[in-house]
């Protein structure tokens, strides 16, 4: 379920992407106003992200997500109506406000569900959803474009996440209510040390340099998957002349090899854990694998041969999704699990700012230079300083003790 609903997710977000040129051909925007759409919805979805993680924390998981989900998906469906710039920065923003439901509670969710040692994977399994999704979507919108107009992409994909929602409320419990759950598997899922559960408020998480190790980290990285989602289709088409119906077949590699790195980023530290070595070392020693794998792309704007720079991008998104999965369980390797989605919600919210300036800065440098190698360069070397502002600041991913609402203690 935490797969399917981050692949609805991307494919709403997405939407907007590949129909890009399509877009600005019929409402005739410039670079810079496609630019402000994408700040619109980062704007939206770092005010979300500050606001729905201590939504979900009180509300719980099942009614959280549910009520993330119906906002998104209501936002979605409204973009088709959209007749001017200012009403597409409307539907762009509550988009943004409401899809930034959907990271703190799947990480809520996993970190209910699982144990310590499994949590990467199962986050790299749920991750890969962002990636399906942004498979699905360019095969799916030229072809509803092409036979319908590109206002149905917009009222079908919405459509789905209501499917998803009943399905959610229907089969979602904790381990402990959970009909399905054995009592052997509860044992499991509860195997690791207890933790305290403490109400937590936001200035006890503020001041511990945790918070702002994974705050600066998607801070870092967030804007580079921003960047591959709502640029490539233009790159391509621009880069190396594709059409509409042509941006499919090559978007779907490049988010094929995105899930592969998704899951084998989480499985390798979770597969050095289990050999024993220390979370600190599993969790760095794969970011450090993936933040290399990243550098090639800064020569993506210069390759000729479309399956060549194809390569080149789903490298760079294959080790983001690595590096992503290791940056987000580091939330729930170093917090209680009552704060877990409120520190989600931090680290996103940094991550949708970083999203707002790399909006900004590709749409001028392709308005004023109409080329891509500034932020390919930006993309080459976003994750090697995330990691070293990770490791400077949580050099041994040490848990936090929260003692109470009020106070925080030294960590």
């Amino acid at each position: 379920m935490l797969l399917l609903g981050m692949t609805k997710n991307y494919m709403d977000r997405q939407v907007i992407g590949i129909l890009k040129t399509t877009l600005q051909q019929h409402f005739a925007w410039s670079e810079i106003d496609y630019g402000n759409l994408v700040v619109a919805f980062q704007a939206a979805y770092a005010l979300g992200l500050l606001l729905v993680g201590r939504v979900i924390d009180r509300l719980g998981t099942l009614l959280g997500y549910a009520l993330a989900m119906t906002v998104w998906s209501l936002a979605s469906i409204s973009q088709g109506f959209m007749n001017s710039l200012t009403g597409f920065l409307g539907g762009r923003f509550a988009l943004g406000f409401g899809e930034a439901g959907v990271f703190p509670a799947s990480v809520k969710s996993i970190a209910e569900w699982f144990p310590r040692k499994e949590r990467a994977l199962a986050f790299g399994i749920a991750n890969a959803g962002t990636n399906l999704g942004a498979i699905i979507t360019p095969l799916l919108v030229p072809w509803i474009t092409w036979h319908w107009g590109w206002r149905w992409s917009f009222y079908l994909i919405g459509s789905v996440g209501f499917a998803w929602l009943v399905l959610w409320l229907w089969m979602y419990r904790l381990p402990e209510r959970h009909p399905l759950c054995t009592p052997a598997e509860l044992a499991y899922i509860q195997s690791d040390p207890p933790e305290p559960t403490p109400k937590v408020a936001w200035r006890t998480l503020l001041p511990h340099k945790q918070t702002w190790a994974f705050a600066l980290g998607k801070f870092i990285i967030d804007p580079i998957w921003w960047f591959l989602l709502f640029w490539v289709p233009d790159f391509l088409q621009r880069q190396h002349g594709l059409s509409l119906l042509q941006i499919g077949p090559p978007i779907v590699v490049i988010y094929l090899m995105a899930d592969g790195g998704s899951i084998a980023g989480g499985w390798l530290s979770s597969f050095l854990i289990q050999r024993g070595r220390s979370v600190s070392f599993a969790r760095k020693t794969a970011m450090l694998i993936c933040a290399m794998s990243v550098v090639p792309v800064v020569f993506a704007p210069r390759v000729s041969s479309t399956a060549g720079a194809v390569l080149l991008l789903g490298l760079c998104a294959a080790a983001h999704q690595g590096f992503s999965a290791n940056v987000f369980t580091l939330s729930s390797d170093m917090f209680p699990k009552q704060a877990v989605a409120t520190v989600v919600g931090i680290g996103g919210m940094a991550g949708a700012v970083g999203g707002l300036l790399i909006a900004k800065i590709v749409s001028y440098c392709l308005q004023w230079t109409g080329s891509y190698t500034i932020p390919f360069f930006i993309a080459g070397s976003a994750y090697l300083v995330a990691l070293a502002v990770i490791q400077l600041l949580a050099p041994g991913l040490r848990p936090v003790r929260i003692e109470s609402s009020e106070t925080s203690s030294t960590t």
